[in-house]
């Protein structure tokens, strides 16, 4: 394969002015995360205190020391519902893959430092988005809970979605993914039904409590008087009822207990006996250094680069084969490598034209002949418009495109590092085609088309109206038009920007540009193994009968 020759002057102004711009979008990024960080180390003395853990030391303890930890929509539900400022974003749950006993997991912690751990509508989305991830790549589940359930002041948002996450830890179980559960305090109401649809239960006594009704909810329904203790903690139900099958003595002896029991799920072992995946090729750096990534992209979604700089710095030796180069320019592909694992990837140096449609359609195509995986390095404004474009068949040959996405049979990956406009975002395998895993650079914007370009479209509209009633535009009319425009632009800008966006989770989280090589091999490296592993279905999941 030829090797990318970068073009790029890492002295020159414009490189210094896109590297600072770069570097203020991912530190305001981290200020939010850290805002929220602060919110629960707040509750630090307090927790230890009453001898607990913090959620997030919890995952810590639970995970592998020195392992790789990727941490997953950190800013779900930013500036939504009650969060102000950041405060409360990422759901109420800490969510990630990580290694548990030297098996890789999902993990998750409700984060009852914040509010808590009462669920929002968001933090129910990105739990239902982590079930997924777990089923697609079979990944056991482990969960550590203590959460007040959910939040009811949005009880309208939460009610439906919240049963669907009940249903899909029957199907999990059915599908013979492990769910290992650790109950660190309050698991009420429906919440009870976490731990009680798990495969195996851990309840820290004298902390957990899991019932449908406390309490005061018995007494108001029954008249019955009972205690929280007797109603549902962890000693009763590991020698009454039987919903639990391990009693740990505190937060810390919980998490060893639930290490064991991952230890002890022969998932690597049975994986050895399975399906072998394809050999990894070795693992080569890049010739250039990916620190340059900062300074190589415009934070501005507006200005052009060029994709092959990006590439440059993300594949193994920098190398790339470009496909019909000479047939499109706009809309590249190409083989690579990436830690090992070959791949295809698809990105774009302009609007995807008929025929970059085409091209990535057959392109597509002839990954999933070779069960490649595709990496989608996003930054488009869209498909080519125009007449020219309409009759050249651009809605015949980007459906194709479309189709070919919709229906490929590798795994796909995307990155969007810039602009992710229109239809342009679906061909390009947006969030609503179902990528593996999809992250976002914090100068990136996610809109159906540009706040300009809208606003523009409602101007043009206006005037024709206007013009049709016979109307005259006077001074003020035109004032109001201008302030109508900037409302407009000032909205999508808003709606477009990459905290938006990750906030509503069109993307698995936001991610710093130089992490981009890191984060796609370790994804890469799970859709591998997901791929070989086999794992043992029943009919309806692990009960306790």
């Amino acid at each position: 394969m030829a090797i990318i020759d970068s073009q790029i002057d890492s002295g020159s102004a414009q490189f210094q002015q896109n590297r600072e711009a770069m570097l203020k979008l991912i530190a305001e990024w981290r200020a939010i995360e850290a805002r929220g960080r602060s919110e629960e180390d707040g509750k630090r003395e307090h927790y230890h205190r009453r001898g607990q853990m913090l959620p997030r030391e919890r995952v810590h303890l639970m995970l592998d020391r020195g392992s790789p930890w990727l941490e997953l929509s950190t800013l779900a539900g930013y500036r939504m519902h009650d969060d102000k400022d950041g405060a409360l974003a990422g759901g109420n749950q800490i969510a990630g893959i990580g290694y548990v006993s030297g098996v890789r997991c999902l993990v998750g912690a409700s984060n009852s430092a914040i509010k808590g751990g009462t669920m929002t509508p968001w933090g129910v989305q990105k739990g239902l988005r982590m079930q997924e991830i777990a089923l697609q790549q079979k990944l056991p589940m482990v969960s550590m809970i203590e959460s007040g359930g959910a939040n009811l002041m949005y009880q309208a948002e939460l009610f439906i979605p919240g049963g669907r996450t009940f249903a899909n830890q029957a199907r999990l179980s059915a599908a013979g993914i492990p769910q290992v559960t650790v109950v660190h305090g309050s698991s009420t109401a429906g919440g009870a039904y976490l731990p009680g649809l798990s495969d195996y239960v851990v309840m820290v006594r004298k902390r957990a409590r899991v019932f449908l009704a406390g309490p005061p909810l018995l007494k108001s329904a029954t008249g019955e008087i009972a205690d929280e203790e007797s109603l549902g903690g962890a000693q009763m139900h590991a020698q009454i009822a039987g919903t639990t099958e391990f009693v740990a003595e505190n937060d810390a002896d919980g998490v060893r207990i639930a290490r064991e029991i991952v230890g002890n799920l022969n998932w690597n072992a049975a994986a050895s006996r399975q399906r072998v995946a394809p050999a990894l090729l070795p693992i080569r750096a890049p010739l250039h250094d990916i620190e340059e990534l900062c300074g190589v992209v415009p934070p501005d979604y507006r200005k052009p680069f060029d994709c092959r700089e990006v590439i440059a710095r993300l594949v193994d030796g920098s190398e790339f084969l470009d496909f019909k180069t000479e047939y499109d320019q706009q809309t590249i592909c190409g083989r690579a490598v990436l830690h090992g694992h070959a791949i295809g990837i698809i990105s774009n140096n302009g609007p995807i034209t008929s025929k970059g449609a085409t091209k990535a359609g057959q392109f597509i195509q002839l990954c999933c002949q070779a069960d490649i995986p595709i990496v989608y390095l996003m930054n488009t404004t869209g498909y080519m418009v125009g007449t020219e474009s309409e009759q050249g068949g651009i809605v015949k040959h980007g459906s194709k495109m479309i189709q070919a996405v919709a229906n490929a049979t590798v795994p796909q990956l995307t990155i969007v590092m810039g602009g992710s406009f229109g239809a342009g975002n679906y061909g390009m395998c947006g969030r609503g085609f179902g990528p593996h895993f999809i992250f976002a650079w914090p100068n990136s914007r996610t809109s159906v088309m540009g706040g300009e370009q809208a606003a523009g479209v409602m101007d043009i509209i206006t005037r024709e109206k206007w013009a049709k009633q016979g109307k005259q535009m006077g001074e003020t009319d035109e004032k109001m038009l201008a302030m109508i425009r900037k409302n407009i632009i000032d909205q999508f800008d808003r709606e477009s920007h990459a905290f938006a966006a990750t906030a509503r989770l069109f993307d698995d989280g936001l991610i710093d540009p130089r992490d981009t090589r890191k984060v796609l091999g370790l994804c890469l490296s799970v859709c591998r193994e997901a791929r070989a592993r086999q794992t043992f279905a029943s009919s309806f999941g692990v009960a306790r009968l």
